[in-house]
């Protein structure tokens, strides 16, 4: 359990920055100015049933970053009350992807840890006549529930008497009934133009093991019961969501109204006894929209279906949009959190072009990241009238905008790497880089001209001859000499051979999700989304450590794989075009 406050990791207080003005924090301005709450305090309440997505990271950044705005703390709470779809392996990523965002929580809770708590607090709804034990079938309920025109009907069970609710749910608690055989129902309206308030289940049967208390409990609450206690148990004063569950807020102040856990001993009681504080508070519930992008999908059931029937790699793929996946890629927390500040916070659903979540990586890393040279569709140059032994090491900055990078020492030699698409036999017009007969300064080793191309049996250009003005290497008076093109290499002796994994998006169309033309997800996944060459780097670029980020020059944003790096047998994956290619095509 960590102590630590709400803070980003990686962030300082910096009073200098422009003040946040979205709804919601006017919205905790106001109930500080008000005297409604003297501390703030939000919480972070993921499902363990999947790994956490892009679109977590909005509310991730929230959660915590309002609870740091204003000095409060913000907890990570796992809502494991459906440990059917749970797994340890999704709670140990979430608490990666949070710390990896930056941020840290202040405890760590598990709906879970409520149990007892609920169980209380459903009986002194029955005892109140305010819930119900209800025999009905889940086909039957939702006959009896009505529609958005037709209202609901009332079950049969409805009006059992207090006694005979409270001996039939002590009896599901102990486990006597097969699951599905009944539940707890709230009793409330089933006119109401809410569906949601047409007597909502709080409890279910499920005869399953739960990771944390095992066998102990054959009866699970439902999300809306368990959110609102946790939230009103842990002292929360903010439960921000999105805004699916607007419609969900009745039943959400309902469930914390009726119950009144700060002022019911009895249900504080199970609290005191595992030691947690005694904090129980009035949460209020605000709504968000939440973070959609195009060419994404972002339903944890398809993102399941993906990974299980093997059209991905596994929820690190770096073409899936979980943050682990998105880590891989080469993303940055910074980035992130960019991407989030752009984005802002509103109650309006939109779907975002994923060209904001690339150009706040772009603007992320053109700050951030060193260049190096590397070639990614190699094609050798040779250089004849440079000795065959000849070697030099030529100086280049890490940085053209930030001196503080420092400089590097960089292998040249008479056989080199360049790319292939850098070189055309029959130029096309305004092209500017290497043609036979043609000069281009090749980048800080001075200007050179093609004189010869040699080609295979099929007629491929296998090399490249060509000659070193020895008059314009950088510092030399020749040097400025006016040439169109610049074009980049790396030394065929020294560089290091590399696996280069170039992704691109996983969909082929915006929107994947549409099933319009009698399509699903899965025929529009991009074939090129990936696709594996080898190529070759400087030395500097081969010793990176797992996940350190380069701009490849002329070429984009590469990472040094997390997992499949090394320094004798390098991976790059690359995390973005250096342009917007997308929107060209």
């Amino acid at each position: 359990m960590s102590e630590n406050t709400a803070a980003p990791l990686d962030a300082s207080p910096d009073d200098s920055s422009p003040e946040k003005r979205d709804f919601i924090r006017q919205i905790v301005r106001e109930d500080l100015a008000s005297g409604r709450h003297q501390a703030i305090k939000t919480r972070f309440p993921p499902e363990p049933n999947g790994y956490l997505h892009i679109g977590h990271a909005k509310a991730i950044c929230l959660d915590f970053g309002i609870a740091a705005e204003f000095g409060g703390v913000c907890n990570l709470r796992l809502d494991d009350t459906n440990p059917a779809k749970e797994d340890p392996e999704y709670v140990a990523a979430i608490q990666d992807d949070v710390r990896w965002l930056g941020f840290d929580w202040h405890d760590l809770r598990h709906a879970s840890d409520y149990f007892e708590v609920f169980y209380q607090a459903a009986l002194k709804l029955i005892r109140q006549g305010d819930a119900f034990v209800c025999d009905l079938t889940a086909e039957q309920v939702r006959e009896y529930r009505g529609s958005l025109t037709e209202a609901g009907r009332n079950s049969p069970w409805r009006d059992r008497s207090v006694e005979e609710n409270l001996d039939l749910f002590q009896r599901m608690r102990a486990g006597e009934f097969a699951d599905g055989a009944r539940t707890l129902r709230a009793k409330i309206d089933m006119a109401s133009g809410n569906i949601n308030l047409r007597d909502p289940a709080l409890y279910r049967i499920k005869h399953v093991e739960h990771q944390n208390t095992g066998n102990d409990w054959p009866i699970y609450p439902m999300y809306d019961f368990a959110h609102s206690l946790s939230d009103a148990a842990e002292g929360i004063t903010h439960s921000l969501c999105t805004l699916e569950f607007e419609d969900h807020r009745p039943l959400y102040d309902w469930c914390v109204d009726k119950t009144d856990l700060a002022h019911s001993p009895e249900l504080i009681a199970p609290l005191l006894a595992r030691g947690l504080p005694k904090e129980a508070s009035k949460p209020r519930q605000i709504e968000f929209s939440r973070l959609n992008f195009n060419y994404l999908v972002m339903s944890k059931r398809k993102l399941l279906a993906m990974v299980n029937d093997g059209l991905v790699d596994g929820w690190n793929d770096p073409r899936m949009p979980t943050l682990q996946g998105i880590r891989r890629r080469g993303y940055t927390p910074s980035a992130l959190r960019l991407m989030v500040d752009r984005v802002g916070i509103s109650k309006q659903n939109s779907l975002l072009d994923y060209s904001l979540l690339e150009g706040a990586l772009r603007d992320d890393l053109d700050a951030a990241a060193p260049r190096r040279m590397a070639v990614i569709d190699p094609l050798k140059l040779v250089l004849t009238n440079l000795p065959d032994d000849h070697v030099e090491t030529l100086s280049f900055s890490n940085h053209p905008k930030d001196e503080s990078f420092g400089k590097r020492e960089v292998p040249f030699s008479r056989e080199l790497w360049i790319e292939r698409e850098d070189f055309e036999e029959v130029p096309p017009k305004g092209f500017k880089r290497l043609t036979t007969g043609g000069e281009v300064r090749l980048r800080g080793a001075g200007i050179i001209r093609c004189d010869e191309v040699i080609k295979d049996a099929e007629g491929r250009i296998v090399e490249l001859r060509g000659w070193l003005d020895p008059e314009s290497r950088p510092g030399m008076a020749g040097a400025e000499r006016k040439i169109k093109g610049t074009i980049h290499w790396v030394s065929a002796r020294h560089a290091v051979a590399t696996e280069v994994r170039l992704y691109d998006r996983l969909f082929t169309v915006p929107n994947p999700d549409d099933e319009a033309e009698g399509k699903t997800y899965r025929d529009y996944l991009n074939p090129d989304s990936r696709r594996t060459v080898t190529g070759y780097v400087e030395p500097a670029a081969a010793s990176a450590a797992p996940e350190q980020s380069f701009q490849f020059e002329r070429l984009g944003y590469f990472v040094a794989d997390r997992y499949d790096h090394a320094a004798d047998k390098p991976v790059f994956n690359r995390s973005v075009t250096l342009r917007d290619t997308w929107a060209k095509a």
